[in-house]
């Protein structure tokens, strides 16, 4: 049965099986990306890396859309990263949301970028593009991924300057945490590269790991399937890129039901 929900303008119906969850705060990056927070239903199990559905009530029906889940999963609250589409049928309407709105969300998470995925190796690769960095500010926070790899590299790609500025609020976030600062110390590593502007790293992901240009700046050896493990996200054509490359460098691609060298999320956000 459907539960109404009070909210300031209407009663909200949300439909069975779904949570209704208050909007916290919201963070307006760029024109085309935004991040937000909101409560966390009591209850809600889910673990870092994985993706939730949710929506909003459009025209008296809701609209839902796969977003990873920020926030590790220690967090109280759900922090979600998002693009802007002006014409997306749920994302026209999401970037609009203020701090007291109510956001749908599905009560089971799921997802491949999860560290149970992978076996166990010494160096973790996250490489993202644009928000698919978000199930990747999930892991970089989570106490479980140092305690499972000895250095952590998180390679972020956006077309223009002002898109990484998310990623290096997370890095700043973990220096100045309370506890986690000291827990990750040295051991992350953020490699920011930009494909349409000056900057002093510039280029697709794809071609500086295949021209190793990435190794040298980061100043580590090529892939090594005995101890280098890695989580893709990002658009369709860079799962696909880097699949290939880390294929090529002899990684094998694993699952939740069959832990390997590499992991991909192919949920998208519209």
């Amino acid at each position: 049965m459907n539960a109404p929900v009070k909210t300031d303008n209407a009663e909200l119906i949300v439909p069975e099986g779904v949570f209704a969850e208050t909007v916290l705060s919201v963070t307006h990056y760029t024109d085309h990306l935004f991040r937000f927070r909101m409560t966390r239903p009591a209850g809600f199990r889910f673990r870092s890396g994985e993706f939730a559905m949710i929506g909003l009530m459009v025209e008296g029906k809701p609209i839902y859309r796969a977003y990873s889940i920020a926030s590790p999963s220690w967090d109280e609250e759900l922090e979600f990263f998002s693009i802007k589409v002006p014409n997306g049928p749920l994302t026209q309407h999401l970037q609009r949301i203020q701090p007291g709105d109510k956001v749908l969300m599905r009560k089971k998470p799921t997802g491949t970028l999860v560290l149970d995925a992978l076996t166990p190796g010494k160096r973790l690769y996250m490489f993202s593009t644009g928000t698919g960095i978000a199930p990747f500010a999930s892991l970089i926070r989570d106490p479980e991924t140092y305690e499972k790899f000895e250095e952590v590299i998180l390679t972020h790609t956006c077309r223009d300057v002002a898109e990484l500025k998310y990623g290096f609020d997370l890095v700043d976030e973990i220096k100045n945490h309370e506890f986690l600062a000291e827990l990750v110390g040295d051991k992350l590593k953020h490699y920011a590269t930009v494909t349409r502007e000056d900057y002093p790293f510039q280029g697709r992901i794809t071609d500086l790991i295949a021209n190793g240009k990435m190794f040298t700046d980061l100043g580590v050896p090529p892939l090594d399937p005995a101890i280098d493990r890695g989580m893709i996200c990002g658009s369709t054509a860079m799962l696909k890129d880097t699949k290939e490359l880390l294929e090529k460098a002899g990684l094998t691609e694993g699952a939740n039901n069959k832990p390997a060298e590499f992991v991909i999320e192919r949920a998208f956000v519209g």
